[in-house]
């Protein structure tokens, strides 16, 4: 067994684990340790546990301390004056006359880098506006070129839901999103009722996508003949995907009647789905589909 803590860090959804050593840190306090980009200021979001030594896929970083007085002044200095540097990147890039969107600015915690971000609708060649920089910050200077989503992430907000984005809470990676997840969970196709802050088709489509895709398994498609428990036949005229159950337009005496069955309650041949959603007679949803496919490329470090 080991022993770890979860940190969070300020621009990263990502929870990041590190060996706690002889310290006593509960969740809540600040701590610092080193990452691949320095030295760094975390809040600890999951406190002391213990778990299988197979379970760590890489050797765990030690914590270098837990933050002191000094270290709190010194993150709050750091963003104090991530709001400067913000304001004269603004500045700079007007200068330049570069087609960019500055989007946040970062200090790490050394202060051994000021990092950039920014959205562009094609690369940006940006090495003047670097040196620039670095005559201003007296530092090491470095301009990421990042997505909509990216973007979405790093300014966070509120969905339609009324809860703060997943993304900027919790998510630590993009998962592809499609629509056909939208088709499988009987979700309207209107692209602004199935699109995020980012206008990327929002990212909650993927979390219940496995419990629809076995629903969906169980289920006969809208149109299919079925046979009743009690002898009947049928087409299925709808089907309630979470309750389980099929409405079947039947023959009863020489009369066309609704009736409802559970779906245990009916026979029929699952037919092979076709894996491609059909979408050329709905151009908005072709066009958040192109979204998608570039959204993938997008982000670039630079």
């Amino acid at each position: 067994m080991v022993k770890i803590i979860g940190v969070r860090f300020r621009k990263a959804g990502k929870i990041y684990y590190f060996a706690p050593g002889n310290l006593k840190i509960e969740k809540g306090d600040h701590v610092i340790v080193e990452t691949v980009r320095g030295v760094e200021y975390g809040s600890v979001v999951l406190g002391i546990r213990e778990i299988e030594d197979e379970e760590i896929t890489s050797p765990l970083k030690n914590v270098i301390r837990i933050a002191t007085p000094e270290d709190d002044e010194i993150e709050k200095n750091n963003r104090a004056k991530e709001k400067d540097a913000f304001n004269i990147c603004l500045e700079k890039i007007a200068k330049h006359g570069l087609e960019m969107k500055l989007i946040d600015a970062e200090y790490t915690f050394d202060n051994n880098k000021v990092l950039f971000y920014f959205t562009a609708d094609g690369r940006i060649d940006f090495r003047e506006l670097v040196k620039d920089l670095a005559s201003v910050f007296k530092t090491r200077i470095e301009l990421r070129q990042i997505g909509v989503r990216d973007e979405t992430k790093i300014l966070g907000g509120y969905s339609i839901c009324g809860r703060p984005l997943c993304c900027s809470t919790y998510l630590s990676d993009f998962v592809p999103v499609s629509i056909k997840m939208a088709k499988d969970q009987n979700l309207s196709l209107n692209p602004t009722k199935i699109s995020g802050m980012c206008g990327r088709l929002m990212c909650c489509l993927k979390n219940e996508q496995d419990t629809y895709e076995y629903l969906n398994s169980r289920l006969p498609e809208v149109g299919d003949m079925v046979t009743t428990n009690d002898g009947l036949k049928g087409e299925v005229q709808s089907v309630s995907v979470l309750r389980q159950l099929v409405k079947v337009l039947v023959n009863v005496n020489d009369e066309k009647e609704i009736k409802e069955y559970k779906v245990k309650d009916i026979r029929f041949k699952k037919k092979k789905k076709h894996e491609n959603v059909n979408l050329a007679d709905d151009a908005e949803l072709k066009k958040l589909e192109a979204l998608e496919r570039k959204e993938g490329k997008s982000k670039i470090n630079d």
